[in-house]
């Protein structure tokens, strides 16, 4: 009699929980229907104006007409990246509040800052890859090179004279700059600044004699000529400067410092709502806006799923992890 007691007692437990994850499941199935029903911030965690902003205001803008709700840009810049992405990691996983990922903040700061508040890899919810570029190691037009052959013979002959100027420390700059000082045998002085505008004006005028720098806001001076480019970063030419040679192919084989940016939720954001935001993404990045952007710029479009963007994000950190110890640079 007891143990028939104790089986329907388990039995009726068991339904309860089985009531309640239908329920629960429901309830997320609605949510992700009803989503998103009032409008999306987007944490950007650099300053207006920058590489990554650029991007995130593009994907804003095609992202909120697929999904038919408005998209708030809010810029959170400081700390080598880690104020924003921190907002992000810290935010109600609802998808209503969403970040840019890029390689700084998810795969080199981690690297290089001590007390990071946020795991990378554990802390966020990878939803889609929007772009893959290059950073330009470009020159003033005030200094006598025009090659990278030139100006790793010129850093050798002159050791630690030479300046390298980078958005700010821990960017993706300053990295791709010490992994090419790495495997180019050179000794040049890294210059940081407070964005990438400054660090290009002075490259400009002079005061500054190299830089690493995104695409993004390096091709506008480059078409132009106000700055001279020597090389691109990734595995293959960017398609916007066909005849700018990799840095690899130009003198430093094996280098490659591509870069990339993708839409992150915090962790624990219902699948069925980073679905849809995948999707949506995917189709906003096959628009006129985005694919005519890519032609201009020269970086790739991304795409993919949020798995591929989470073996990304895992294989990145541990390739920055040796290029940061290598060089030594740390952030407080």
């Amino acid at each position: 009699m007891r143990v028939s007691r104790m089986r329907a007692s388990r039995m009726r437990l068991a339904s309860m929980l089985l009531s309640a994850a239908l329920l629960a499941a429901t309830g997320v199935a609605a949510t992700a229907q009803q989503y998103p029903d009032k409008p999306i911030k987007l944490i950007v965690p650099q300053a207006a104006g920058s590489a990554t902003d650029n991007v995130a205001r593009v994907l804003a803008m095609e992202l909120s007409r697929e999904i038919n709700q408005t998209i708030v840009v809010e810029n959170r810049p400081g700390g080598a990246f880690v104020i924003g992405l921190d907002a992000v990691a810290k935010s109600a996983p609802d998808g209503y509040t969403l970040g840019i990922g890029n390689i700084g903040g998810m795969t080199i700061a981690p690297n290089m800052v001590a007390k990071l508040p946020f795991d990378p890899v554990n802390d966020f919810q990878p939803v889609a890859l929007v772009t893959v570029g290059h950073l330009m190691l470009a020159a003033s037009p005030k200094l006598e090179v025009k090659s990278v052959g030139e100006l790793i013979a010129l850093a050798k002959a002159q050791p630690g004279k030479l300046t390298n100027a980078s958005s700010a420390s821990g960017s993706p700059g300053h990295v791709g700059g010490e992994l090419f000082k790495y495997m180019s045998g050179t000794n040049i002085l890294h210059v940081p600044y407070k964005g990438g505008a400054a660090a290009i004006n002075d490259l400009i005028a002079g005061r500054v004699d190299i830089m690493f720098e995104s695409l993004n806001s390096i091709a506008p001076h480059a078409r132009s000529g106000t700055v001279r480019p020597l090389g691109v970063s990734g595995a293959k030419r960017s398609g916007g400067f066909p005849d700018v040679p990799t840095i690899a192919e130009a003198g430093v084989p094996g280098y490659l410092a591509p870069t990339w940016s993708g839409l992150i939720a915090p962790a624990g954001t219902p699948r069925p709502i980073v679905d849809k935001l995948n999707a949506a993404v995917n189709r906003a990045l096959r628009s006129k806006v985005f694919t005519d952007r890519s032609a201009l710029i020269g970086d790739d479009i991304g795409g993919g799923t949020p798995e591929e963007f989470h073996a990304l994000i895992r294989t990145e950190l541990a390739k920055w992890s040796d290029v940061v110890k290598r060089s030594g640079a740390k952030l407080e």
